[in-house]
């Protein structure tokens, strides 16, 4: 009658989830898409698909995971499957330009950005840009891929034109305006089924130098995963009784782009403008913030593929 597949390309981050479906009792079967064949005179199995691939696969040599995945999941779109995080998700994980045109359609203010491709390019993204101090990032990125600060041409023509470049996978470079926030610390607000769970306060005084709005990925050691806190200046701190108005548009790009499962990261200036800078649609949670908190996103996100597929063996038995 069918089971939960997972699609992704890091046993790591995917460990997480088996746990509570195993909890759960729920059947399921892990497609690791780093390499593989689809037949396409085949229909794929039954049951619920849940996409979780990463912007950042190239890091760990799954250099052309994304692109497998698109096709994958063009094939079971085709056949109708329930799939959970489907195309559309894969396109916006794997671009920021995707994101922040998605989310400017609902009027969600992102940073001013400027893309480019080529060396000479990003310099004069820079001065299109006109800012002060302004940082780069790539637009496939994942774990701070290409965030630099800078606070003047002079160093930027150094990094571009210098060893130290960090060519991105895509090609394609984003120089973007920087956001000095009051207090250094982002807040990731996390979505299952399309609903608000809560929302993480991320403490980022460690990588103010590169960029508070993504020293949360920067290196492995910012993984959400990762980094285990338990104190109350923990660098995870989940929001007990936290509700913005930004929640309600958030939830609406995601029914519109249909996204089911997110991380939305914003950060706020000092006028109190929010910025929205960074969705990840393969989300992850930090076990220490959780268990202070009492809530637990994996263990909901199991629940939720669980319950889609009982809905998935009802028609099934319906039609039968």
């Amino acid at each position: 009658m069918g089971k939960i597949y997972v699609i992704h390309e890091n046993d790591e981050w995917t460990d997480h989830l088996t746990k509570r479906l195993e909890e759960l009792e729920l059947p399921y079967e892990l497609w690791h898409l780093n390499e593989g064949t689809i037949d396409l005179t085949q229909d794929p199995p039954e049951g619920v698909f849940y996409n979780r691939m990463s912007a950042s696969s190239h890091t760990r040599d799954h250099r052309f995971a994304p692109e497998y995945a698109e096709a994958v999941l063009s094939w079971l779109e085709r056949h109708g499957r329930t799939v959970i995080n489907g195309s559309r998700a894969l396109r916006l994980e794997v671009s920021k330009v995707n994101q922040y045109m998605a989310l400017n359609e609902l009027n969600i203010t992102t940073p001013k950005t400027v893309a480019s491709i080529g060396k000479a390019q990003i310099i004069e993204a820079a001065k299109k840009l006109d800012l002060p101090s302004f940082i780069t990032k790539h637009n496939r990125a994942g774990k701070g891929q290409g965030v630099q600060l800078f606070h003047s041409m002079e160093a930027l023509n150094e990094y571009v034109y210098g060893d130290g470049f960090d060519e991105p996978v895509d090609g394609i470079t984003l120089v973007q305006q920087y956001i000095e926030a009051p207090e250094p610390y982002i807040v990731r607000h996390e979505f299952v089924g399309g609903k608000f769970l809560y929302a993480v306060k991320v403490d980022t005084s460690e990588g103010f130098e590169l960029c508070p709005a993504d020293a949360c990925k920067i290196e492995d050691m910012y993984c959400p995963t990762d980094k285990p806190e338990t104190t109350p200046g923990a660098k995870f701190q989940v929001l007990e009784g936290y509700y913005d108005p930004i929640i309600k548009k958030y939830e609406q790009f995601l029914q519109q782009n249909d996204i089911q499962v997110a991380g939305i990261e914003a950060i706020q200036d000092k006028n109190g403008q929010l910025y929205t800078y960074d969705v990840n649609t393969n989300t992850n949670y930090n076990t220490d913030a959780e268990r202070v908190a009492s809530i637990f996103g994996m263990l909901e996100l199991a629940r939720y593929l669980g319950n889609q597929l009982e809905t998935v063996k009802a028609k099934q038995t319906n039609a039968g």
